[in-house]
């Protein structure tokens, strides 16, 4: 009874700490939406104004090669939310496989991911570890820079010709979603942007036109920005990700402490019962 009466305090502690954690979380992405919200109409505007010819917009339909970007958790103890994660990517994996002939090459964040493909005798081109339960933008930084290295690089040099990302998504603290996105190429939506004092309206009849003049180009604009765009899609990634393993720690923990207590009831009935026969 004393046993278990000390590993329900350990599950009740954790279970706060998690739920602390989750109002951290996500306050984290409210606070990067304003950001993330004003980088998508400028990247549309430049878009829009571009010849087109992007790299990272480009759709290359005959590639072979994949890149598949896996956000595990770094500890334990949150339920089946790793493993939900790699089964997804696992299903990823078969589908460009088997279905779409594609070469697959993984990048992996957090421990979890890295020993699933470690024990299974699996090479991943990039890990990173110790950053999903806190993750800054510098991380998401690091990670992006190498995806887009091998993105921009030939198939036949190791390149890839895509970059899915694996991720699970914070709907509630009941509800978290794995989801996979694909963040390149990009498919940047060419929006028309609602009128304003600082935009016009010729006809009536045609959309209004933002007064936007790019220096030097539309294109010189978009190479500064679209890697943003892509830094800021990995990070928002890591975010979900990080509010959603709080999530399933802290029900996973508040499970593992109505357990103890029911098997606390239970051993002191059984002691009690076991005292009044001798």
């Amino acid at each position: 009874i004393r046993s278990v009466q000390a590993t329900k305090k350990i599950t009740r502690a954790m279970e706060l700490i998690a739920s602390s954690r989750i109002i951290k979380a996500q306050n984290q992405v409210l606070a990067s939406t304003p950001y993330a919200t004003a980088l998508y109409k400028a990247v549309s505007l430049a878009a829009s104004n571009s010849r087109g010819n992007h790299p990272l917009l480009l759709n290359k339909k005959d590639g072979k090669r994949s890149a598949v970007l896996i956000i595990t958790a770094d500890r334990g103890l949150a339920g089946a939310y790793s493993a939900n994660i790699l089964r997804e990517g696992e299903r990823l994996t078969e589908l460009l496989k088997d279905e779409q002939g594609k070469e697959v090459v993984p990048f992996v964040v957090g421990r979890k991911g890295l020993g699933y493909y470690k024990f299974r005798n699996r090479e991943v081109a990039a890990s990173w570890t110790g950053i999903t339960d806190r993750p800054t933008y510098d991380d998401a930084r690091e990670i992006a820079k190498a995806l887009l290295e091998i993105f921009l690089k030939p198939e036949e040099q190791g390149g890839v010709h895509e970059i899915q990302v694996i991720y699970t998504r914070f709907v509630n603290r009941i509800s978290q979603v794995p989801v996979v996105q694909r963040i390149v190429p990009l498919e940047v939506v060419e929006e028309l942007v609602q009128s304003s004092p600082k935009m016009t309206e010729v006809d009536t009849h045609k959309p209004t036109l933002p007064l936007y003049d790019f220096e030097p180009s539309a294109d010189a604009v978009l190479d500064e920005l679209l890697p943003k765009y892509i830094e800021y899609l990995v990070y928002a990634a890591l975010l979900q990700a990080a509010a959603s393993e709080h999530a399933a720690r802290q029900r996973a923990m508040k499970s593992a402490t109505e357990n103890a207590e029911e098997l606390i009831k239970s051993l002191t009935r059984r002691d009690r019962k076991s005292t009044r026969l001798n």
